[in-house]
């Protein structure tokens, strides 16, 4: 195991079933052992990270990563269905600052984030820098996220706090 792979936060993906398995950025991380996948709510680890969109707070360097961080991949519908179960459950709840998707399907659009480009921004931000470069190697335009958010994702890993996060996504919107 090497240096960087002991420093590496766990990821854990809560899986629906509900996309496209050849388009699925986290069925292919799973694939490559990159992910824990489960499609069982109560598997996400109490006190991880859960990407929220409709978070309070924004993910920032100083938020705890011991406990891993998770994504939610699945449709609206759903997590309304799991929200209540989720509330329950003791994760931190953060929310991704701005940024724009690089994906085959929603390129250029702001917020619209495929699940393998959630965790890179989350690992970038938290200066996981190279689990976040390695992740996104495995798909043909995961360069092309990390050069798109460059300038931001380098601020945003430089922020002190969730309200520093929020100064400089203001700078982006």
């Amino acid at each position: 195991m090497s240096k960087s792979e002991k420093n590496d936060i766990r990821l854990f993906l809560y899986h629906a079933k509900q996309c496209d398995p050849r388009k699925c950025t986290g069925k292919k991380m799973a694939k490559f052992g990159l992910v824990d996948l489960s499609e069982k709510i109560g598997k996400i680890p109490s006190g991880s990270i859960l990407l929220d969109p409709m978070a309070e707070k924004a993910l920032s360097p100083e938020d705890n990563v011991k406990k891993g961080i998770t994504v939610l991949d699945c449709s609206w519908e759903e997590v309304e269905r799991v929200f209540p179960h989720l509330l329950k459950m003791r994760l931190q709840h953060r929310a991704l600052p701005y940024l724009v998707a690089a994906n085959p399907v929603n390129f250029g659009r702001p917020f619209k984030l495929t699940s393998v480009e959630a965790f890179a921004a989350a690992l970038y931000i938290l200066g996981n820098k190279e689990q976040a470069e390695h992740i996104m190697s495995k798909f043909n335009w995961g360069h092309t996220f990390l050069e798109l958010n460059h300038e931001p994702l380098e601020e945003y890993s430089g922020a002190k706090d969730s309200k520093d996060i929020l100064r400089i996504q203001s700078e982006y919107m």
